[in-house]
């Protein structure tokens, strides 16, 4: 089978650029916390940076956010034309970052998009992991649309138990060309990056070929004739859901074209084995505000069989008044607590208004929630085991299920590549 994953014509800031400064978190986190974006500002400020081209989601909903992704654009365009960049062609990138819970290994390269569905029930070999909300996508598509670059926060997930594709570049990388290695701000931690060769992109291509034989797929997870799920994502899935829509856009406006060698056909990621010991999966909180939260608390409790007493079943902890309170549910309307919140939670704010984010510490939770006409979601963790057989046989999670992390471990940006 094709691996779906290959070599790319990679971009880095020359060697004189200051890394630390180029390297900022993905752009969807600490969409509550407008303070850490200005504090990442005022770090960067004056150097080239990667927050110069990229859009953080707090800003979405501004009133400039036009504005902001003209320069995102042009900025974009004026790093290409000083020359900031040395391009590595055909190449893909291993990289060991150093977070708070240990060395997380990678590959960067990119993904085909034309073996990526996000879609439900999909069978594609490049699969979402949670639901895509399709209303994300278009504000994205504007900072793509036009844009020379993309600079991926996209980590995608394989199910390699025996460590056969990215462990072994570990001892390999004392013969590599160290890319970059460098602290990252706001307690990123660090990170080094070093050129994979010919022989060692070969051995990943083969480990890959192997790792989605359908034969063995099917016997791993007990099933028959099932295509095969190689590639499940872990973040960024909106941000590959856009590239996905901005390519399959490019396809409907030049129908007489062959679009099979465009650029915008690929999209940067890096792929990461599920089985990291650095890697693990948290609950992704939720704090809804702007809202009556006795209402909330009262159609809740009817909705879903509220009770204060444990039922062995589904649970979480509700943050208001000051205080926290363990909730049961008697009458779920998912197999996971997260689904059977976040189906309420929808058709609450749908209803009543109010607004919902999605929050990775409980600390952070505990702070907004102090706000009257807030109420903060704590819930419980899931099993990263759980993940690849879920996907196979249920399909995409519900949206913000898990977390890969704490919010300072997720993914700096740090490599580009041309997309036009």
């Amino acid at each position: 089978m094709s691996t779906a994953f290959k070599a790319a014509d990679i971009l880095l800031p020359d060697k004189n650029t200051d890394m630390s400064k180029w390297s900022v978190v993905a752009c969807d986190q600490y969409t509550s916390q407008p303070e850490y974006w200005s504090e990442t500002a005022r770090l960067t400020e004056g150097a080239p940076s990667a927050l110069n081209i990229i859009l953080p989601e707090v800003y979405l909903e501004d009133s400039d956010v036009d504005d902001r992704i003209g320069k995102i654009h042009t900025a974009m365009n004026d790093y290409i034309e000083k020359g900031l960049f040395t391009e590595y062609k055909n190449s893909m990138v291993y990289v060991e970052r150093m977070t708070s819970d240990g060395i997380r290994a990678g590959i960067v390269g990119m993904i085909d998009l034309e073996e990526y569905d996000y879609r439900k029930g999909s069978t594609s070999a490049v699969r979402a992991t949670e639901a895509t909300v399709v209303e994300r996508i278009p504000p994205r598509i504007k900072v793509r649309n036009g844009a020379p670059l993309e600079l991926p926060h996209i980590m995608i997930l394989i199910d390699d138990e025996k460590g056969t594709v990215i462990e072994p570049l570990s001892d390999k990388k004392s013969s590599m060309e160290k890319l970059y290695d460098c602290e990252l701000i706001q307690k990123g931690g660090n990170i080094q990056g070093y050129l994979m060769n010919e022989k060692d992109i070969s051995d990943v291509t083969a480990a890959l070929e192997a790792l989605g034989d359908k034969d063995m797929f099917n016997k791993k997870y007990g099933l028959e004739n099932t295509p095969v799920l190689l590639y499940a994502m872990g973040d960024g899935n909106h941000s590959l859901a856009t590239a996905k829509e901005y390519y399959e856009k490019l396809k409907r406006e030049n129908p007489d074209k062959d679009m099979s060698a465009h650029p915008a056909r690929y999209a940067l990621a890096e792929i990461v084995n599920l089985h990291s010991p650095a890697l693990n999966f948290e609950a992704i909180h939720r704090i809804v505000s702007g809202i009556d939260t006795e209402k909330l608390v009262s159609q809740l409790t009817e909705r879903l069989g509220i009770s204060s007493e444990n039922n062995g079943g589904q649970c979480f902890t509700a943050v208001y008044g000051g205080s926290d309170k363990i909730m049961y549910i008697s009458k779920p309307s998912s197999n996971l607590t997260v689904g059977s919140l976040q189906q309420f939670l929808d058709d609450y704010i749908r209803e009543n208004g109010g607004k919902i984010d999605y929050i990775h510490g409980e600390d952070v939770v505990r702070q907004l929630a102090e706000d009257k006409q807030s109420i903060g979601f704590l819930l419980p963790d899931m099993s990263k085991d759980e993940l690849f057989p879920t996907v196979i046989k249920d399909g995409a999670l519900p949206r913000k299920t898990f977390s890969m992390g704490h919010a300072e471990d997720k993914r700096f940006y740090m490599e580009c590549r041309k997309i036009v």
